[in-house]
């Protein structure tokens, strides 16, 4: 990922924590886990996780779980730390008792995360790096036309000034009543690669253009410290798209997620409403499942057209497609906006919720339910975050979980867990899944957890 993109992310580094959701599987027996990160992971953490183990010895958890740590704290990929350390290689190696049971995963497959497969002789389960284009902005446009999916008129492989010059130039011309449009780098995520262009006080005709030009570096960038001198860079050496910006009164952001198995066959894992925030409303804050009933299904099968055509190309693995809903008198219509094909912010929380209940996900219906037939839904975040939580320890956040019972309960089946919590210190930032048999009740949990570490880091 981009790293100058991805350093307007606070706390960045720490989201390799979200891969610890896959410690639930210790859950089974005989799995072992090797877990490897950029900075050792404290024990108290490790603790927390598998002390959520539903039927299974915290101890006996731990013993099937090896952890290694780069000790690295730079910039750049962690795939490339490893790669850098031939003993840490070597090390994990010796640490898979029996490598034709094993296999890789990760939260974006890379040419540098096969590099890695191929030196440690292990399959990956994930999309194919030769494939990544289609989860790129433009490759996204090509899946959603292929499959005659609505979005949004645009333009896309577009590279340089220029020809972004030229899209909004255009676009103006079939949409003349548009107000604004959106510029995506290429590679952005999370929203953090758009910025917005309005066309309020456009000229018409041949005064379009240059007024166009002098008013781009004026585009209002959803990163906080992005510059147009740094934008511009990237769009010269990434690329990106420009877009209609789609107005309503009454907007949603679902998103359908899908998972290809090894032999092929295509799942409908899940349904969410994602939260937004930033200046226009484009960045991911969190999400709530499943997605709102209105449109839940109609989601999960414009989704599922494109879906399809992704898996006929090749794609394995877990991918998300986001849209942008817009209400229209007493129906919803649906924009696709783009595909995911990496773990997101949407993957972590929907597994935490399968093992910690054993339940599953009914695709008629478009909801979870609990082995004993009992729905399921969360609200769930990433960016629970303030100054005042800045030197809270892991220790601290659960002893205050501990205090005010902010847990999840096994016997009920609902309650709070965090992740995200070694950013917790530093950036004051931390996340939340909150489960609960109604949307309603999950977002009391969150209510309530904001409410318990705002009193409680008063006193930190």
């Amino acid at each position: 990922m981009d790293q100058e993109v991805l350093a307007g992310i606070s706390g960045a580094h720490h989201y390799e924590e979200r891969m610890l959701c896959y410690l639930m599987q210790l859950r089974m027996p005989r799995t072992r886990v090797i877990y490897v990160s950029s900075y050792p992971i404290p024990e108290s953490i490790i603790d927390y996780y598998l002390h959520l183990l539903p039927g299974i010895p915290a101890q006996h958890a731990r013993s099937r779980l090896t952890l290694f740590s780069c000790h690295d704290g730079s910039a750049i990929p962690l795939t490339e730390k490893i790669l850098a350390r031939p003993r840490l290689l070597d090390r994990i190696r010796a640490s898979i008792p029996d490598p034709e049971a094993a296999y890789m995963i990760c939260f974006n497959v890379t040419e540098q995360e096969r590099s890695l497969a191929l030196r440690l002789n292990l399959p990956i389960y994930g999309c194919d790096p030769d494939l990544l284009h289609w989860g790129s902005k433009s490759g996204s446009r090509k899946i959603f036309r292929e499959a005659c999916i609505d979005m949004p008129e645009g333009f896309e492989e577009l590279r340089g000034v220029d020809e972004i010059v030229d899209a909004l130039e255009e676009l103006r011309a079939r949409r003349p009543g548009m107000k604004r449009a959106v510029v995506k780098l290429e590679e952005g995520f999370s929203g953090e690669g758009n910025a917005l262009f309005s066309y309020e006080g456009a000229p018409e005709g041949a005064a379009l253009r240059p007024w166009i030009r002098e008013r781009l570096p004026q585009l209002a960038f959803e990163a906080p410290d992005m510059t147009w001198e740094l934008f511009s860079e990237k769009l010269a050496s990434m690329g990106g798209i420009v877009e209609e910006f789609i107005e309503g009164d009454v907007k949603r952001s679902p998103s359908a997620q899908f998972r290809v198995d090894p032999i092929g066959q295509l799942e409908a894992v899940s349904t969410h409403d994602q939260v937004l925030g930033g200046e226009s409303g484009q960045v991911f804050l969190g999400c709530r499942f499943p997605a709102d009933e209105d449109y839940r299904l109609q989601i999960q099968e414009s989704g599922r057209k494109a879906a399809r055509a992704l898996a006929a190309k090749g794609v394995l693995g877990r991918f998300a497609i986001d849209f942008l809903s817009v209400k229209e008198g007493d129906a919803w219509r649906h924009y696709a906006i783009e595909i995911n094909l990496r773990r997101g912010g949407t993957t972590h929380p929907f597994i935490m919720l399968e093992f910690l209940t054993e339940g599953q996900y009914d695709p008629a219906t478009g909801t979870f339910l609990t082995p004993s037939g009992q729905p399921r839904c969360y609200y769930a975040s990433d960016n629970l975050q303030s100054d005042a939580y800045r030197g809270l320890l892991p220790g601290d956040l659960i002893d205050i979980a501990a205090l005010n019972c902010l847990h999840f309960d096994g016997a009920s089946q609902q309650g709070v867990m965090f992740h995200l919590i070694g950013a917790l210190s530093e950036f004051g930032k931390i996340g939340v899944l909150c489960i609960a048999p109604t949307h309603e009740r999950a977002e009391e949990f969150y209510r309530r957890t904001t409410e318990v570490l705002d009193r409680e880091s008063r006193y930190a």
